[in-house]
């Protein structure tokens, strides 16, 4: 009876596992190919003459541009003289200084010629005490608008943006991010061409790390040298590429990416603003927003443009990789912990039957059941039950799987935006697409278990990661060229 039941046991264990893994294979294979065709349908659609009406017209959106800043001293010159010189007619620049302890607000002060300024906010969002707003001397930084506040975090920080915002779409982004020059051309155009209310947009987010930055502009793309930021590189266009474009056309978008993401104020406000007791309130933020438009009965849509416009700086050390990680996973867990009541009801439809439930079995389960699986099976090799020879073959099997994916990301990039032109860009992809699951993958992994296990024990430390920079050029010389050009 033990024998049998213990039969019993291992074959449903078996067939779980089995199930998982079959199906989360075939929706990472739907999505992708979804998205690919998808992709490849909006290049063919899109045009300049379009963005040249956009950018003409008296009627498009006021967008205002939110970054928070904390300790940004080495990359905030760069970025908000890129934020500055956007295509975009009608749109102003919020840095909030999150009580930064560095230099960053000196620098800015310095640079673009800052003084105090009396500018009425209003608070509809609880806020850390805003000390000053400062604006600019001179005409040619007229959009540029400067919050001091006590520290409380990106949220509050965030949050303290929408407050001093009076524009009806509002974007944030990270500081260390770089927008291409038509950025906001391209993210406004689904809230001018949908019939139904677009809420949020998002974009495809790529990595900077070893591209050519200039005037806080870039100006030529190259792929990382660094084996780590390959890596993420490649994980970046898997994601945006082959999963990202294919749940918003489903209208099944759960996360704007919080490095750049286009918002209705007036939904954002209305929804709470920004959760400040989370380390992940850019996903958190879209489930409310939902939520709300459910509650109050509203058609609504979250869009995105697999257009890569946007470049950050990703994690260079193993340890600042692993910290971010830790916080993405958490924030994840925080927000389907936090909207646990959209599982499964009626109310919230898609959301609730395909989008929350995907969420929580393919991504917050799936280290798990990796570990479990993978212990499982290696557990019945070591005890007999199974030999080595099928043991290795199933690995060899996952394993050849997840590189099939990276490929096919690859694919997509080749024949969609096609920013690694040179040949060896492509092999050394390649090559890393091979390593990816031996190498880096492993400490994903190990990162999204501990993730949750900090949930567990309470754990809010945001880990702060630590920035290199873009460029190389230094303050004094960013403001000769700066001076120079509002005094021609």
């Amino acid at each position: 009876m033990t024998g049998f039941t213990t039969q019993t046991i291992t074959f449903i264990a078996e067939e779980v596992i089995f199930v998982y893994a079959t199906v989360l294979g075939m929706s990472y294979l739907l999505l992708a190919i979804f998205s690919f065709f998808h992709t490849r349908s909006y290049i063919r659609r899109s045009s300049v003459s379009e963005n040249n009406v956009i950018l003409a017209s008296p009627l498009v959106p006021a967008v205002s541009l939110v970054v928070p800043m904390y300790n940004e001293g080495k990359t905030i010159i760069d970025s908000l003289r890129s934020l500055l010189s956007l295509r975009y007619n009608n749109y102003n620049v919020i840095v909030v200084n999150d009580g930064s302890k560095d230099d960053s607000l000196e620098k800015i002060i310095e640079y673009f010629s800052l003084i105090p300024v009396a500018y009425s906010t209003q608070s509809r969002i609880p806020t850390q005490q805003v000390h000053q707003v400062y604006q600019s001397r001179h005409k040619a930084f007229k959009k540029l608008i400067i919050v001091d506040k006590d520290n409380g975090g990106k949220a509050d920080a965030l949050n303290a943006g929408l407050n001093v915002s009076n524009n009806k779409l509002v974007a944030t982004l990270d500081a260390d991010s770089i927008l291409a020059p038509d950025a906001l051309l391209k993210m406004v155009k689904p809230y001018l061409q949908s019939k139904t209310k677009v809420i949020a947009t998002g974009a495809v987010v790529r990595i900077a790390n070893s591209c050519t930055i200039e005037d806080g502009n870039l100006v030529k793309v190259h792929l990382p040298t660094s084996l780590l930021a390959r890596f993420q590189a490649l994980e970046y266009l898997r994601v945006f590429l082959l999963s990202r474009l294919a749940w918003s056309k489903l209208n099944g978008l759960l996360i704007v990416s919080g490095a750049f993401g286009l918002f209705d104020r007036e939904i954002a406000i209305k929804a709470g603003g920004y959760y400040t007791k989370t380390v992940g309130e850019d996903m958190e933020l879209i489930v409310r927003m939902r939520r709300y438009m459910h509650q109050t009965k509203q058609s609504y849509k979250v869009s995105y443009i697999p257009d890569p416009l946007c470049w950050t700086e990703a994690p260079s050390t193993l340890g600042t990789l692993a910290k971010q990680r830790n916080r993405w996973a958490r924030g994840s867990a925080e927000t389907l912990l936090r909207h646990r009541g959209v599982f499964l009801n009626p109310k919230y439809k898609l959301m609730g039957f395909l989008s929350y439930p995907y969420w929580l079995a393919f991504e917050f389960l799936a280290p798990f059941i990796e570990i479990i699986g993978i212990a499982y099976f290696l557990i019945l090799t070591v005890s007999g039950v199974i030999s080595w020879a099928n043991f290795l073959a199933l690995l060899a099997v996952v394993y050849s799987f997840a590189v099939f994916l990276s490929i096919l990301a690859l694919i997509a990039e080749e024949f969609s935006y096609y920013k690694y032109a040179k040949k060896s860009d492509t092999f050394r992809l390649v090559f890393t697409a091979f390593l990816e699951p031996l190498l880096y993958h492993p400490v994903i992994l190990f990162s999204s278990i501990q993730g949750n296990i900090y949930l567990l024990l309470g754990k809010k430390s945001w880990g702060e990661m630590q920035r290199k920079g873009f460029g190389t050029m230094d303050t004094r010389e960013h403001r000769k060229k700066a001076k120079a050009s509002y005094t021609a």
